[in-house]
């Protein structure tokens, strides 16, 4: 099963603005939740987000700063990005 990946305006704003080598690894990311789907143990700090049965975020690099994707499941076989940036600019709670 493939999965359709959906990027937020607000999610492609900020991945505009990210530096190149944080670009490559989101779409490395956005390759993998296409083709094995939203659960991406591999990727370091992956979870669901508490409260939020159908939203997960993973790091897509650690350190300082360190940068986030946020996906949540949408109907069917969709998956929507909703967030990329760096971890102090997610909001969990409020983003899903």
């Amino acid at each position: 099963m493939t999965w359709e990946i959906r990027i937020s305006k607000k999610a492609a704003k900020n991945l505009k603005r990210l530096p190149v080598s944080i670009q490559e690894r989101f779409k490395a990311l956005a390759l993998e939740l296409r083709v094995a789907g939203p659960v991406r143990d591999g990727w370091p700090n992956y979870g669901k987000i508490r409260g939020a049965g159908n939203c997960h975020h993973c790091h897509i690099k650690k350190g300082k700063p360190t940068y986030v994707a946020v996906w949540q499941v949408k109907d069917g076989n969709i998956l929507e990005v909703i967030y990329v940036g760096t971890h102090e600019g997610a909001d969990y709670r409020r983003l899903c």
